[in-house]
């Protein structure tokens, strides 16, 4: 049966230049996990690309990107290869079992989606970002906790997630390990920054639910500053940026005593 699917996802891709999950759940009379299921293995095999909500044809997502981007495609595609060896270089920080939390952050997606391609850790992880419950859900290796509130996202590059008093207060019932969390800025005379209320109260309780908090920030967020500070920089045990980091704020990491990691 999955190998019909798998012929008729093809034929469709080749039809319509573009599948949606949710009629091709439809078609097949099963569930839309199955559907994604069957897309993010095609994908690891290069046989589509999957895009929010579907699967484009490989060879049109190589040659013209553009009809595929939406808010969420651009902020994830912004610095995407700093973000990726970011992602790989926290994920070392995670051990057999441990207990995670995930942000919203596009960096953080891309832990998530690390953690889905490196089943040999188990992990337990809480996040309020829709994308990388997305990409976890079907992931053996991972148990999956999603945190409740109102959606919102898209707006100033945000990627959709859960907000507000009811999320805040869900990630108040979680105790975890570890918690990996994006930032808009880093201030070194006020510390993190974020550039909306709404997204810096998640981040001050995941902060307050985690033992330890590591900070994924490609070397574009440091030296600048947004109108939320998050926390000061002593809040959280590491700071894991990108090599492409200026010799100017090395120099003043290490003198605001900032742990810092180069992936």
């Amino acid at each position: 049966m999955r190998e019909e699917r798998r012929e008729i996802i093809l034929q469709e891709l080749k039809k319509h230049g573009k599948i949606r999950v949710a009629d091709l759940s439809k078609r097949f009379q099963c569930s839309e996990v199955t559907v994604r299921n069957d897309i993010r293995l095609m994908d690891k095999e290069g046989l589509l690309v999957r895009v929010h909500g579907g699967a484009v044809p490989a060879e049109s997502a190589e040659q013209n990107p553009e009809p595929y981007k939406n808010c969420e495609m651009e902020s994830l595609q912004r610095h995407a290869e700093r973000k990726r060896k970011i992602a790989a270089c926290a994920y070392a920080f995670i051990k057999d079992r441990d207990t995670i939390i995930i942000d919203d952050a596009s960096a953080s997606y891309y832990l998530a989606e690390h953690i889905r391609n490196h089943p040999e850790k188990r992990v337990i992880v809480v996040t309020n970002s829709l994308p990388a419950g997305n990409i976890l859900m079907t992931s053996d290796h991972v148990e999956l906790f999603m945190v409740c509130g109102y959606v919102g996202g898209y707006a100033g590059g945000h990627l959709p997630a859960t907000l507000g008093d009811w999320a805040v207060r869900n990630i108040g019932q979680f105790h975890v390990d570890k918690a990996f969390i994006g930032v808009h800025g880093i201030n070194f005379e006020v510390g993190f920054t974020s550039v909306a209320t709404l997204q810096m109260e998640v981040k001050k309780a995941i902060i307050g639910a985690a033992k330890e908090t590591y900070v994924l920030a490609d070397s574009s967020k440091f030296g600048g500053g947004y109108l939320s500070v998050v926390c000061p920089l002593d809040a959280v045990r590491t700071v894991i940026t990108d090599d492409a980091i200026s010799s100017e704020d090395l120099k003043q990491a290490e003198n605001e005593n900032l742990n810092l990691v180069i992936a």
